[in-house]
C-alpha cells in the first residue's frame, strides 16, 4: 500500500517537489534547494539512489551495485564538479587501467589514460589510433560543456564540428575507415557497445569517442564502498542545504504530492503518463506513448574465492573489462539483441571493483559485476551464456564462484522503475531519440502543465550517471518560475 506522502512529509506546501532520488532526481533537488527553495524528494523504495545503489545481493560481508558500477561522465560531469561532494565522503577510486579487452587467446588489449601508451598496444594502428584521438584534442572541460548540454541550451552548437562528424558515424564505419587490426577494432567496438545500440547504427560512434575521451582525461573510477558512496554524498549535501527526502513512498498521482509550485518528475514517459495522464493533453500523451525503450540488461553479480583467473595477468589491473571477441562478433552479438534475439556469445561488460576497493567483500574474498543486453522485458536466462564467454577468458571462472545473484531484465525494472525492461538508458539512444527526448520541444524538460517539468534520463543529454538532466529542467524551471 502507498504511504500517504502528505503525512510523511514535514511540511504541508514546498516551493518544489521532486519525484525520484536518482541522481538526476538528487541533481535537481540540489539545484533548487541551493537557489533558496524549500525542496521534498519522494521515493518509492527504501533505500536512496535509482540506479546508484549499492546492496548485499550474495552472501554476508559482500557489496554489490544493483546498477551503475564504474563513472566516468560523473567524475568528469560539469554540475558534480561544481559540488563539495568529498567533503561528503567520496572517495574517488582508480584502477591501474580503467578498462580491458581481453581475447581468447591471451592477448588484451590495455586502455590507459595515456593516449601513447594505449597506442603502444595497437601495433600497426598505433600511429592511427594517435591521430584519431590526439586530433579531437581531448579537452574534457570544453568537450563536456558541449556534449552534456541539450541543443536548445547550445550556443556554438558547431563549435566541435571536428568532432560532430566522427560522432555521427556508425562505430563500425569508424572503425573500418581508421584501424586495420583487430586489437584496435575490438577496443573500439567493445566502448560503443556500451550504447546498446547496433554498432552499424548512426551515431553508435558517439559512444565510443565520447567514454573513450573520458577515460583519457578523467578516467574510469568507482567510488569507495560502492555506488551508495555517490548517492550519499549527494543526499548529505542536499539536506546541508534544507532539503528533505521522504522514503517508501510511491507516487501514484500528482494528487498524492503536497502542494508545490513545481513538480520535477526523475521518471519515464510511462510513468508520467501513469501518474499525470489524466491532466495532459491528448496530443503530448500521444507523444509521450510513442516514446521508445532500448535493449534491456541481464545482470550477475558475483561472490567469489579468488579473483577471477585471467589468462593475462595485465586485466587484473583492470577496472573494467569488455569481453566478446572481435569487433566482428561484437557487431553481431548486438545486431541480434536488436533483432530479438539472444546471442550465443553475447558481449559482457564486468566490472572487478574489489581488486581495487578492499570494502567490498571480506578479506580473500572478491566480486564481479556484470550485464549483457538482452531484448527489451527478456525472460530468457543468460547466466550460462555469460560464464561462458568469461570462461574464454578466464579459464576455471566457474570454480571460483561462490554464489550469484540475477537479476533479469524485469528484475532490473523492479528494483528501479524507470529500467523499463531492463532498459538502463532512460529510453533507446538511437539518433532519432539522441536529440528529441523524449519528444521534439523547444525546452525538453517542460510539458503543457505549468510547473511539470521531466528530469530524467529520457530528456537530454540522455543516459549514463552524470545529473545534468536534473540540473538542466531544475534551471529551466527556476528559470519560468521567477
Amino acid at each position: 500500500m502507498t504511504a500517504n506522502i502528505k503525512e510523511r512529509a514535514g511540511k504541508s506546501s514546498y516551493d518544489a517537489v521532486v519525484i525520484g532520488s536518482g541522481a538526476n532526481g538528487l541533481s535537481a533537488g540540489i539545484t533548487l534547494a541551493a537557489s533558496g527553495m524549500s525542496v521534498l524528494i519522494v521515493e518509492a523504495k527504501s533505500t536512496i539512489g535509482g540506479a546508484c545503489r549499492t546492496l548485499p545481493l550474495t552472501l554476508p560481508g559482500f557489496k554489490h551495485d544493483i546498477c551503475s558500477s564504474v563513472y566516468p561522465l560523473a567524475i568528469g560531469s560539469p554540475f558534480f564538479r561544481t559540488l563539495p561532494l568529498e567533503k561528503y565522503g567520496l572517495k574517488w577510486i582508480h584502477p591501474e587501467f580503467p578498462f580491458a579487452h581481453p581475447f581468447d587467446d591471451g592477448t588484451a588489449v590495455i586502455f590507459h589514460r595515456s593516449i601513447e601508451k594505449t597506442a603502444a598496444f595497437l601495433e600497426e594502428d598505433s600511429a592511427a589510433y594517435r591521430k584519431l584521438f590526439g586530433g579531437l584534442n581531448p579537452d574534457w572541460d570544453e568537450l563536456s560543456s558541449v556534449l552534456l548540454k541539450p541543443p536548445h541550451m547550445l550556443k556554438h552548437p558547431f563549435g566541435l564540428a571536428h568532432f560532430g562528424m566522427k560522432a555521427l558515424m556508425s562505430a563500425r564505419t569508424l572503425v573500418e575507415r581508421k584501424f586495420r587490426g583487430r586489437k584496435a577494432r575490438a577496443l573500439f567496438t567493445g566502448v560503443a557497445a556500451h550504447s546498446a545500440l547496433r554498432m552499424e547504427d548512426p551515431a553508435s560512434a558517439a559512444f565510443g569517442l565520447v567514454l573513450s575521451i573520458a577515460g583519457h582525461c578523467v578516467g574510469w573510477p568507482f567510488p569507495e564502498g560502492g555506488a551508495q558512496g555517490l548517492t550519499d554524498a549527494l543526499v548529505a549535501h542536499f539536506h546541508s542545504l534544507g532539503g528533505e527526502i521522504v522514503s517508501e513512498c510511491e507516487v501514484e498521482s500528482l494528487d498524492d504530492l503536497p502542494q508545490s509550485k513545481l513538480v520535477l518528475c526523475d521518471i519515464t514517459p510511462r510513468q508520467l503518463l501513469k501518474i499525470a495522464g489524466d491532466k495532459l493533453p491528448a496530443l503530448f500523451k500521444q507523444q509521450l506513448s510513442r516514446f521508445n525503450y532500448g535493449p534491456g540488461s541481464f545482470k550477475v553479480d558475483w561472490a567469489l574465492d579468488a579473483p577471477v583467473p585471467w589468462k593475462n595477468e595485465a586485466v587484473c589491473k583492470s577496472g573494467t573489462i569488455h569481453i566478446g571477441g572481435t569487433m566482428e562478433e561484437i557487431a553481431s552479438a548486438e545486431a541480434q539483441v536488436v533483432r530479438g534475439e539472444h546471442p550465443e556469445r553475447p558481449y559482457v561488460l564486468l566490472a572487478q571493483t574489489s581488486l581495487f576497493d578492499p570494502t567490498r567483500a571480506p578479506q580473500g574474498k572478491h566480486t564481479l559485476w556484470g550485464y549483457s543486453h538482452v531484448p527489451n522485458g527478456s525472460t530468457f536466462d543468460m547466466t550460462e551464456r555469460m560464464e561462458e564467454q568469461i570462461e574464454r577468458v578466464a579459464p576455471g571462472f566457474r570454480k571460483i564462484v561462490l554464489q550469484r545473484s540475477i537479476l533479469p531484465p524485469m528484475a532490473m525494472q523492479e528494483k528501479n522503475a524507470n529500467h523499463i525492461g531492463g532498459d538502463i538508458n532512460g529510453g533507446a539512444l538511437n539518433l532519432g531519440q539522441m536529440f528529441t527526448r523524449p519528444n521534439i520541444r523547444a525546452i525538453p524538460y517542460s510539458t503543457p502543465i505549468p510547473g511539470l517539468y521531466l528530469c530524467s534520463s529520457s530528456t537530454p543529454p540522455g543516459g549514463g550517471v552524470h545529473g545534468m538532466p536534473g540540473w538542466y529542467a531544475a534551471q529551466c524551471a527556476l528559470h519560468n518560475w521567477r
